[in-house]
């Protein structure tokens, strides 16, 4: 017989079931996958536009002295928001270097950061680093509840692509940048990035030194973990990663790199509270005065005699007011210097003085 007309053999079919399978579980089945998770969270509960474009927010209200000083605060969270070009350079680009280096250029999920996640889910690495971009952390922070379950959080993330996209599209990437460190919470009744500043290094925003910056920016991956009061060793560490990362996207020189990391945390921490700040006892009064003049209502239509675009009324602890008084900072700092002086120097001693001879008879 010639070669011609020999049959070639032929591969058994249930040969290529093996393979066909596995090309639908490894390839065709994490898409599907997919594009039904999207789809379930595309039709959930999504913040609508107008949420998106005025995102809640509380704000604290602030006290200020005839000659401009802030004497105090009303909050629900201590929160005062600034304006990005408030923000010290050096905060955004440690920001940027640290916790998404290619925030500029992609629309709101890295896919590339994503894919290195899943390289090292394969490969049981640790040091893949995370796949949430800036806009998808805050838009956790704006729109999301705790949830309570895996299979809750796992729609929760999908909705966070869903939110960040559309967020990408009503906001610059400055304005992102600017409403993340605006509605961060850096505990110790530091909220926000202005209020941060002045409680950790009691300085404004736009003078934020570099090695305070990439602190704060350090707090970002789990403030209760890096806490600068409670564990200053583990904070520094994690500041010093923060150089690490700016070196690594060429913002820092490895020279300023090694001089940087030597530094001190350098923290000049202030207590913040109600009760904190110059002319307490006034404010207290003033507290009390405000709310009535907040809370009075026409007595024909019920309106607010006081009240927003929409009619309602504001809240002394969330609506950002700023209240201006009639007291010289300067002259109530005197004020209360002296009293304290009168009372630790003879009010007091005259007072103990006096217990005492009556504790003889």
């Amino acid at each position: 017989m010639s070669e011609k007309n020999q049959k070639k053999p032929s591969i058994p079919l249930h040969n290529f079931k093996p393979f066909v399978l596995g090309f639908w579980i490894i390839v065709v089945l994490p898409f599907f996958l997919l594009a039904v998770m999207l789809s379930a969270a595309a039709f959930s509960k999504l913040p609508s536009f107008e949420e998106l474009e005025n995102p809640q927010s509380y704000q604290a209200s602030e006290v200020y002295s005839a000659d401009g000083q802030v004497l105090g605060k009303y909050f629900r969270e201590n929160r005062v928001n600034v304006n990005y070009n408030q923000i010290s350079p050096y905060m955004i680009e440690a920001l940027v270097s640290t916790e998404d280096e290619r925030f500029f250029d992609h629309a709101g999920i890295d896919f590339e950061a994503l894919a290195r996640v899943v390289k090292g889910v394969l490969t049981g690495s640790t040091s893949q680093g995370g796949g949430s971009t800036i806009t998808q952390q805050l838009a956790k922070m704006l729109f999301s509840e705790r949830p309570n379950s895996k299979w809750e959080r796992v729609n929760q993330k999908f909705k966070e692509w869903i939110i960040s996209l559309k967020l990408e599209k009503s906001y610059a990437k400055e304005e992102l940048l600017t409403m993340y460190l605006n509605k961060f919470d850096f505990i110790n009744n530091a909220v926000g990035i202005k209020s941060a500043a002045a409680v950790y290094f009691n300085t404004t925003t736009d003078s934020l030194k570099l090695h305070q910056a990439a602190m704060l920016v350090g707090m970002c991956k789990n403030p209760a973990l890096f806490n600068p009061l409670r564990r200053p060793e583990e904070t520094m560490q994690r500041r010093n990663v923060v150089f690490y990362q700016m070196m690594r996207n060429d913002v820092l020189s490895e020279a300023a790199f090694d001089s940087l990391k030597q530094l001190p945390l350098d923290l000049d921490f202030q207590r913040v509270s109600h009760v904190e700040g110059s002319a307490p006892y006034f404010r207290e009064i003033l507290r009390g005065e405000l709310k009535k003049l907040l809370n009075a209502q026409d007595s024909i239509t019920g309106a607010f005699k006081i009240a927003k675009k929409d009619g309602s009324g504001y809240d002394l602890y969330s609506d950002g007011l700023k209240i201006y008084t009639t007291i010289n900072s300067k002259m109530q700092s005197h004020a209360e210097f002296a009293v304290r002086q009168h009372m630790s120097k003879w009010v007091q001693p005259t007072f103990y003085s006096s217990l005492k001879r009556r504790k003889r008879y």
